[in-house]
């Protein structure tokens, strides 16, 4: 979960209170955040440069608080939001109502968009203003600061929006959203002196730690999104960096703030984050201009959404979830001190229903079990009674899967976790298999080692092996878990299938040995061994996996059915894998055995 660094003095002061350590730990407790380290500027310094603890003391540093938040709480994610969420929490302020200020479309500030450019790269944009902001050093931090951890949380580091704040009074709208080819892009980066072309700003910033890792979202492609004002002058370059010319500062009053992005929803979201948690530095008080986005076909539309939404949740749902007994008053009281109004629906006599409307802050809420969340977490997790849940039976998948466990344990084999994913080497090549187009692609993986989810288990238990070929032999090592294959039948397309897998590695490791775990397992669930043809049992046939050394491997027929093969591991399997003795293997879909 996202952590907050917050001054404790700064903090102390939003909120009206001062509060000793295990008095604040309380409260964060009761919210539903925690508070996860105490420590100070110098101290937080000495621990990223290893430096050891310096002789004199940091009591006259400033405390710093850092708090951990929930990762859907993007509200909470600088101090104004925090500190205002807390009072509202301890009834010391009404939620805030935000406003669109009183503007007619034909005065607002447009942002034109040449989709038929931008719809290549970074599709949308939302825009909104901030009049007659008041910054002080800290305010200024912490409004860059929201914007560094909305970046690396629901922006997925740019990847999904970008956002842009801008000095208003140096530009001159109406804005333009384009892209062009690099080649045409020239303007002066912030905190540089000198113009650069687009491609050339690519360059230049893949010696930069911190920008360097945002390049690759725009440098392949043959355009490049771009912001201009009506003067032509370059807004941003995003999701790489702004402009120099409209860059903010202590004296800005009137911050215009973009957010271009491959995901409107998130965009949104993002906004109305930026603009609620700072509206209270305005001159008008939570007070934020619109912007009217217009599109060259024709459409257009008006930012930020601030009008929430309603939903009705029944007060039988949220006392039977929590598991106490709240009259309706209480439940909407509740609410209200999550920062969310409630009130008794009159939409329905024959139940109680709780009215609750979220507020543009809330974008966490999207179902009545978040509603109830919120009453748990303000009646108080540590007040909800303990009790003894009613017998509930497990899977029938499940308890096989841990009797077999335990007779498995029985038979001296050591049980391993590995990974699902794995790289496609790995679950094909590395197997002697070719790519029968059966395994789930991941989209966009981090690394080459997690570029598919598994079609069986040999994967990771060969890598397991092979990490461990020092280890005094016989290894012997299962794994019970699930595998995912391609399924058109699925409303996700693909259905997961629970394998065991054994693997017997050692000098005398044979055929037999493994024949033998077969028949045990076969055994304890009562399926008996049937001749060939017969589907009242299991019986095996000769098999051609590649994966197995020819001659010495055998399919298991169940009811007709093959539900698993199990032999000698190939020789260029094990050379593969870097596996220097011989190795016998079983892999059993059991759930086709049930």
């Amino acid at each position: 979960m996202p952590t907050v660094s917050v001054g404790r003095d700064r903090l102390f002061a939003a909120l009206g209170e001062s509060y000793t350590q295990e008095v604040f730990e309380d409260l964060c407790f009761r919210f539903g955040i925690e508070l996860d380290d105490v420590t100070t500027e110098k101290a937080i310094l000495r621990k990223e440069k290893h430096i050891e603890e310096e002789a004199d003391d940091d009591d006259d540093e400033e405390v710093i608080y850092k708090i951990e938040i929930p990762a859907n709480r993007y509200d909470l994610l600088c101090l104004e939001g925090l500190a205002q969420a807390l009072r509202i929490f301890n009834k010391k302020q009404e939620i805030p109502k935000y406003r669109l200020a009183d503007i007619s479309k034909e005065k607002m500030i447009k942002m034109n968009v040449r989709s038929d450019q931008t719809s290549q790269i970074r599709p949308y944009v939302v825009c909104a203003i901030l009049r007659g902001v008041t910054f002080d050093e800290a305010r200024y931090n912490s409004f860059i600061d929201l914007q560094d951890k909305l970046h690396q949380n629901i922006c997925r580091r740019r990847s999904l929006v970008a956002i842009g704040t801008h000095d208003l009074d140096t530009l001159q709208g109406p804005f333009t959203y384009e892209a062009l080819s690099p080649m045409d892009i020239n303007f002066v980066p912030l905190k540089q002196t000198k113009s650069f072309r687009a491609d050339e700003l690519i360059e230049f910033y893949k010696s930069d730690l911190k920008l360097k890792k945002y390049l690759h979202i725009i440098e392949s492609s043959p355009v490049f999104p771009v912001l201009y004002d009506s003067k032509r002058t370059v807004l941003s370059l995003p999701p790489i960096i702004n402009g120099a010319h409209s860059a903010i500062s202590l004296k800005t009053k009137n911050v215009f703030i973009e957010c271009t992005a491959t995901d409107l929803t998130k965009a949104k979201i993002v906004l109305n984050t930026m603009v609620t948690a700072f509206s209270e530095y305005c001159e008008r008080k939570f007070e934020i201009e619109p912007v009217k986005v217009t599109y060259d076909n024709g459409d257009s539309d008006i930012f930020p959404k601030l009008a929430g939404y309603d939903m009705e949740v029944p007060l039988s749902y949220i006392t039977a979830s929590i598991g106490v007994s709240l009259e309706l008053e209480e439940v909407t009281s509740l609410l209200n001190r999550m920062q969310l109004h409630a009130e008794r629906s009159k939409s329905s006599d024959s139940q109680c229903l709780v009215k609750v409307h979220v507020p543009p802050i809330r974008s966490d809420v999207l179902h009545p079990c978040d509603v109830m969340e919120d009453v748990a977490i303000a009646y108080g997790y540590n007040r909800i009674p303990t009790r003894k849940p009613a017998s509930i039976k497990p899977l029938p998948l499940n308890e096989l899967s841990d009797l077999l466990r335990s007779e498995i344990a029985m038979n001296v084999y050591t049980e391993v976790l590995t990974w699902i994913l794995c790289s496609h080497k790995e679950n094909f090549a590395m197997l002697n298999r070719k790519d029968d187009n059966s395994a789930v692609i991941i989209g966009n993986p981090r690394s080459a080692d997690f570029e598919v989810v598994r079609t069986s288990l040999m994967p990771g238990i060969l890598k397991t092996v092979s990490s461990n070929r020092d280890h005094p032999k016989p290894i012997k090592i299962y794994e019970i878990g699930d595998v995912a294959l391609l399924d058109e039948t699925k409303d996700v397309g693909a259905s997961n299938r629970r394998h065991l897998a054994a693997l017997h590695c050692g000098a005398t490791s044979g055929f037999e040995l493994i024949h033998g775990l077969v028949d045990r397992i076969m055994e304890v669930m009562a399926i008996p061994f049937v001749p060939t043809g017969n589907n009242t049992g299991y019986y095996i046939n000769l098999s051609q996996e590649p994966e197995f050394l020819p001659g010495r491997q055998a399919s298991l027929i169940f009811k007709g059915k093959h539900v698993g093969n199990f032999g000698i591991v190939h020789p260029q399997v094990l050379i593969n894998f870097d596996i220097t003795d011989p190795c016998s293997y079983v892999e059993i879909d059991i759930e086709a055995l049930l």
